[in-house]
Order: structure tokens, then C-alpha cells, then sequence
């Protein structure tokens, strides 16, 4: 696993982040923010070198979202160790909800303030969703599956439940899968702002994104990457790697409802979760803890509860939104909160969510607060990502040997 997000750029970091529940929330350090605009802070990626990684002509001709993704990548490649597959048969799956946004923006004020004939040819190549999928399958040589998964916020659980069944299907074995996204931009920000989307909790950024509390005022933007290595089980045995949790089931399903609302009910989310337990041949009863979608605005959270409700009635497992730490990741967001849900399995222990302090009254769930919560047993987890457009994405996952 590999991780570059606010919360932490390495394992080590990201963990203890979300143990201890620190927000990364603060003002926005990479750019100016417009005065009309009534946000003024987000969840940036911090002391992070991506020339380390890239080198400086690289860096120059790729966009932030592919610099943070190609970064995650190669730590997580790094961890794996030695991959011994055919080639022909390692894929990479990715997800993003926007793709090279950055240099969108940036050439559009190019063209406009200085003629086309200024536009960077590398334009479309640092602008294009599948960027990071197709730059990694080139560093590593890999011919087989190369996607991109864009369902919003649902992309990086979309990639890695993709790349699962891929490998279960006897398709490949191995598959990076994961997601990235770098949206902390000028006019991205101003857009989910204008839709009444964002937290506006300018005075205390650190208690802005605040899952399931009742008094949530919207989310925090976030940017990163995450990414698993995915391998069929035989073959990581075979070649004595260090198998860290196991992909049981995936769900994906759509609400056919609204753009950016969710279905009344929560009725989309549930079934979607029936899917990957089904998937995973297990029950509700079987799930010891749930990382939720947890966004912090009104409607999602209560929308979620009121799933998690039909699917495990009145006795839901814990559950917790690792959001609360690092903002809203858009595309990354499900790839991220797939690693914490790895390493919750690994540590026996579900991460408290942030800035939970008073329930609301219409959200019944068991939210872990204030300190983490300590698992009895290894039991499989669930975590959901559900997106603008109505798509919906779960994976189970299960404990490893690590455990």
C-alpha cells in the first residue's frame, strides 16, 4: 500500500493521523484564495517532493493529480516487493472524479490572457483522467488492463473492486488499483462553494469536517492518492510476500436518482452494501466495523445512517469517518479509506472519527468519537464511497495472516 494524502505521506503517518484523529484542515497554503470567496481552507498534501519521485522534466510535463498518484503508486509497489508475474498478466486500475483539473484552469487563463499559440503541447496528456494509469503501466512495463474508473466520489472503491474481480476472473494477477486527485485548485473550490457544498468554518478549520455530527455544515476539500497492490492469493503465498488484508466482496450500483443528491432512504447505499456482502458470501452479522462515505454535509451522513439502518438493523457495528482527518478526496477518497480499513484489521483498532461531538438526532449509527475503538477479533470490515451522479461502490475486506 501507498499513501500521499493530508493526513500523512507514508503508512506510518497516515496511521497515527487517524488514531489520533488530528485534522489536516488549514488555510490554503499553494494559492490565493479570491476575497469574494467564502472558503478560505482545505486539506492539502504537504511536504511532499514529487521530483524525488518524478524527476524535474517529468514533473514539468505532468499534472499535481499524477504527481501525487505516481507517488502512491511507487510506494506501494516499493512495499509489495518483488512481482514476479508475466506482465502480460499486471494491470493497473485507477480512479479520479476530475483528472488534471489544475492544468485545465491553468491553460484556459493561457489561452485567454496570451493567444493558443501559448497553450502547452502537453496539455492534454497533464490534463486526461487516465494520465496516472497509463504513466505508471509505462514505468513498470506492465501490457495488461490499464483503466480509469470516473464516478466521482465512488472512483477509488470503483478501481479496487474493478481490479479484484479482474483477478478473480483469472483475467490478471496482479493490479495496482487505486485513486487520485488533486482538486485543491482556484476555480474548483469556487465551484463546490457556489453549490452550498463546502464547510464554512473559515474561524476553526480544524473543526470543519465533522461526519455524522449534528452540527455539520458541509465538507472540506481534500486532495492525495492511495494505492493497493491487489495479487492472487496463491501466488503472494508463493513468492512470500506480506499479505496485509484480502478483498472478500465487492458491491457497485447506481440511485437512477438525482446529480448530486442521494436516494431518499438511503435505499441506493443499502442495497449497494447487500451486493459486495453477498459477493463476499457473508452477512450483516459477520462485519465487525463499517468505514463509512461520511462526508459531513447534512444530507449524505443521514442518508448513509438511514443505509446502514436497512442493512444491519438495530445493532450496526462501529463505524467510523476517517473524512474528519483528511477532508473530502474526491476520487482517492474510497482508495484511501480502503488502506485505513486495511490497517484498522492490522491494528485491531477502528480510528475515532473527528470532531464528532453531538449525535444527531436523526442519525442512529454507532460512531466512534473521542478515542479509538478496540477490535475483540479480526473480523471483515466494509467501506463505502457513493458519488455525484448516484454511484455507489463497497468493498469487504477481510483480515490477513498480518492480523
Amino acid at each position: 500500500m501507498g499513501v500521499k494524502t493530508p493526513a500523512g505521506t507514508n503508512l506510518d503517518s497516515f496511521w497515527s493521523t487517524l488514531i489520533e484523529a488530528r485534522s489536516a484542515a488549514a488555510p490554503i497554503e499553494r494559492f490565493e484564495m479570491h476575497p469574494d470567496l467564502g472558503v478560505r481552507f482545505a486539506c492539502e498534501v504537504r511536504d511532499f517532493d514529487a521530483v524525488a519521485y518524478l524527476g524535474p522534466k517529468e514533473v514539468r510535463r505532468t499534472d499535481r493529480v499524477t504527481h501525487l498518484g505516481m507517488a502512491a503508486a511507487a510506494d506501494a509497489i516499493a512495499q509489495a516487493g518483488t512481482l514476479s508475474a508475466d506482465p502480460a498478466r499486471c494491470g493497473v486500475v485507477t480512479g479520479t472524479g476530475i483528472g488534471g483539473v489544475e492544468t485545465l484552469e491553468t491553460q484556459v487563463s493561457v489561452h485567454d490572457e496570451r493567444g493558443p499559440g501559448r497553450v502547452s503541447p502537453f496539455f492534454v496528456p497533464m490534463m486526461m483522467p487516465n494520465a496516472t494509469a497509463a504513466l505508471v503501466g509505462m514505468q513498470q512495463g506492465w501490457t495488461g488492463p490499464n483503466l480509469t474508473v470516473v464516478t466521482a466520489c465512488a472512483a477509488g472503491t470503483n478501481a479496487i473492486g474493478e481490479a479484484a474481480h479482474l483477478i478473480r476472473q483469472g483475467v490478471c494477477d496482479v493490479i495496482l488499483a487505486g485513486g487520485a486527485e488533486a482538486s485543491v485548485t482556484p476555480v474548483t473550490m469556487a465551484a463546490f462553494a457556489r453549490m452550498g457544498a463546502l464547510s464554512t468554518r473559515n474561524d476553526d478549520p480544524t473543526a470543519a469536517s465533522r461526519p455524522f455530527d449534528a452540527n455539520r455544515d458541509g465538507f472540506v476539500m481534500g486532495e492525495g492518492a492511495a494505492f493497493l497492490v491487489l495479487e492472487d492469493w496463491e501466488s503472494a503465498e508463493a513468492r512470500g510476500a506480506t499479505i496485509h488484508g484480502e478483498i472478500l466482496g465487492y458491491g457497485r450500483n447506481s440511485d437512477a436518482h438525482h446529480i448530486t443528491a442521494p436516494s431518499p432512504g438511503g435505499a441506493g447505499a443499502a442495497a449497494c452494501m447487500q451486493l459486495a456482502l453477498d459477493d463476499a458470501a457473508l452477512t450483516a452479522q459477520d462485519i465487525g466495523h463499517i468505514n463509512a462515505h461520511g462526508t459531513s454535509t447534512p444530507l449524505n451522513d443521514a442518508s448513509e445512517a438511514e443505509a446502514v439502518a436497512k442493512v444491519f438493523g438495530d445493532s450496526p457495528p462501529p463505524i467510523t469517518s476517517t473524512k474528519g482527518v483528511t477532508g473530502h478526496l474526491i476520487g482517492a477518497a474510497g482508495a484511501a479509506e480502503a488502506v485505513a480499513t486495511v490497517l484498522a484489521l492490522s491494528n485491531r483498532r477502528v480510528p475515532p472519527t473527528a470532531n464528532h461531538q453531538q449525535a444527531d438526532e436523526g442519525v442512529t449509527v454507532d460512531v466512534v468519537a473521542g478515542s479509538p475503538r478496540e477490535l475483540d477479533e479480526a473480523r471483515p470490515a466494509i467501506s463505502n464511497s457513493f458519488g455525484f451522479g448516484g454511484h455507489n461502490a463497497s468493498v469487504v475486506i477481510g483480515p490477513g495472516p498480518v492480523a
